[in-house]
């Protein structure tokens, strides 16, 4: 090896980082500063989506609120549009308001919420949602999120100015003031950010049109950018989604290390005792079970339980048999909600919905239903339009990698008189309305766009479907059977003049008696469109 050589390689030794160089530039990263440079994970990773997922995460929160409340929701949303892509967003509600020393975090922290530990139905669950979206209209625009709350008629309506010290995932308190507000309760949400408003499929316009079939409970009053009157769509119920109650986690959910962690927390001292109180569908008898197959004593300590009598214990609950959890922390939208929810926002002849019974994936329940409206002034050459709800909000992105989108093209749609290509959706004037309701819905990311195909929701999905499939078959049907009696009998109405003219000259009639026959089989013709009429 030449001198050259022996040099050059020193030089690079003398680059080369040590290992406390390598350790004096760690450091920790939070949460919010992750997400500030990862926003795409949250939706926010175009223009026109950011928009629409600020306003899906407001609204979101709004709901939730004002149902947990026992309040009917009225919305109002608007947008104004600042410049070419600058818009600022506003999302008020009639919900019960927020505390005022809850305010800057609810707004200004990533991953705070009340609903992450909790097992029952709800829109938002990690309490990352508006927070991040009045996230990205800092990082866009430089302008904080303002909040407005009030509490009751008789509290004062409180004003916030903030924003998110993404280093620290702390917030920022800009203003804090009291202001005049003439809303006896409720919270308004103003977000500036840069976004791109388009109408049209993915578009904010789609989406408010998609929350009033999913929630005919809500009056909406939505204000577009290119527009000063709002639109106003209509509450279709007056009733309110019944209210989910929390429930304990079962047994069949929790993994490994989720159990030890339980164990190692739980105030019980002894095992058989921290087994019923800290999990749903575990009796005393149950619980005797699992300690036996575990082969641990159901006096022992559970603070106390190593890793190996851990795994034990996790292969002893899933070899014994416990009953289903309880389906109390569903709220599911019900058929007749449903259907209202559709005859309001959709012009057809046909609709039908289906509730299915509530199961179970990985001890977590879910329940799915499925809405069809089929017919009238929907298009009739284009492919079905697919309506995807997970706890009542609309999937608006990640189409193809969703459950529902796999189970409907998993459909032979063509056996219930829908044409339909090979590895496509369905081509007719259907729109196609799937829910899925869950206590904790399997999002494949942290934007909420799709739902996991889970084998147990596949199977619940493609039940659900071809059930809607088969009462929409026999509709079309008896729809073909009237159409093809209907020609038959103008068939007939065409040619009973002739008749009339054959029956005189074969049997001799007068003009009067010819008259009279024909006369005679109209009556009959009208009666017996009349019976078909009675029996369809």
């Amino acid at each position: 090896m030449g001198s050259e050589q022996i040099q050059t390689n020193t030089d690079r030794a003398k680059i080369r980082a040590t290992a406390e160089s390598m350790a004096s530039r760690q450091r920790e990263i939070s949460i919010s500063e992750f997400f500030s440079k990862n926003r795409h994970l949250l939706g926010f990773d175009n223009p026109q989506k950011a928009l629409l997922t600020a306003i899906k995460e407001a609204v979101d929160n709004s709901l939730d609120a004002c149902e947990e409340a026992g309040i009917l929701p009225t919305l109002k949303v608007e947008i104004r549009q600042l410049a070419e892509d600058r818009f600022r967003i506003a999302v008020e509600d009639n919900g019960p308001g927020i505390v005022k020393a809850q305010i800057p975090k609810i707004f200004g922290k990533l991953l705070y919420g009340s609903k992450f530990h909790t097992l029952k139905q709800a829109r938002g669950q990690q309490g990352i949602g508006i927070s991040a979206a009045g996230m990205y209209g800092l990082l866009t625009t430089g302008k904080s999120i303002a909040i407005t709350s009030r509490i009751g008629r008789e509290k004062p309506a409180h004003y916030y100015e903030i924003q998110i010290d993404t280093r620290k995932n702390t917030p920022q308190i800009i203003t804090d003031k009291v202001v005049e507000w003439e809303v006896p309760h409720g919270t308004r949400v103003e977000i500036e950010l840069i976004g791109t408003y388009k109408k049209g499929r993915h578009s904010v316009d789609d989406y408010i049109r998609q929350t009033a079939i999913a929630n005919p409970h809500c009056e909406i009053f939505y204000t577009p950018p290119d527009s000063n009157e709002p639109q106003h769509l209509q509450r279709g119920s007056d009733s309110l989604p019944p209210e989910p109650v929390e429930i304990k986690p079962h047994p069949y959910g929790v993994e490994l290390g989720v159990l030890i962690r339980m164990m190692k927390e739980t105030p019980a001292r002894q095992l058989s005792a921290a087994l019923k109180r800290d999990f749903s569908r575990v009796s005393g008898r149950v619980a005797a079970e699992i300690c036996k197959a575990a082969d641990l004593k159901p006096n022992a300590n559970p603070h106390t339980i190593v890793v190996h009598e851990a795994e034990r214990l996790y292969k002893a609950i899933n070899s014994v048999k416990i009953m289903s959890p309880a389906t109390s922390c569903l709220s599911p939208i019900r058929e007749e909600q449903i259907l209202l929810g559709l005859q309001k926002e959709i012009q057809a002849d046909f609709f039908t919905a289906i509730t299915r019974s509530p199961t179970v994936y990985r001890g977590n329940p879910f329940q799915v239903e499925v809405g069809l409206a089929y017919g009238g002034k929907l298009p009739g050459e284009e492919l079905i339009d697919l309506l995807r709800f997970a706890n009542r909000v609309p999937l608006q992105y990640q189409q193809s990698g969703c459950a529902i989108t796999k189970a409907a093209l998993g459909i032979d749609w063509r056996s219930y008189g829908i044409s339909q290509s090979k590895g496509a959706l369905p081509t007719g004037p259907m729109v196609l309305f799937v829910h899925i309701a869950s206590a904790w819905v399997p999002f494949t990311s942290e934007s909420k766009e799709a739902v996991a195909p889970y084998p147990e929701i596949m199977r619940e999905l493609r039940l659900a479907l071809q059930e809607c499939g088969r009462k929409l078959a026999m509709h079309i049907r008896a729809h073909r059977r009237a159409v093809d009696e209907e020609k038959k009998k103008s068939y007939i109405e065409k040619y009973i003049p002739h008749i009339g003219i054959a029956l005189r000259e074969i049997l001799g009639l007068s003009a009067r008696a010819e008259k009279d026959v024909v006369s005679t089989l109209k009556v009959v013709l009208e009666r017996s469109r009349s019976k078909d009429t009675i029996d369809d």
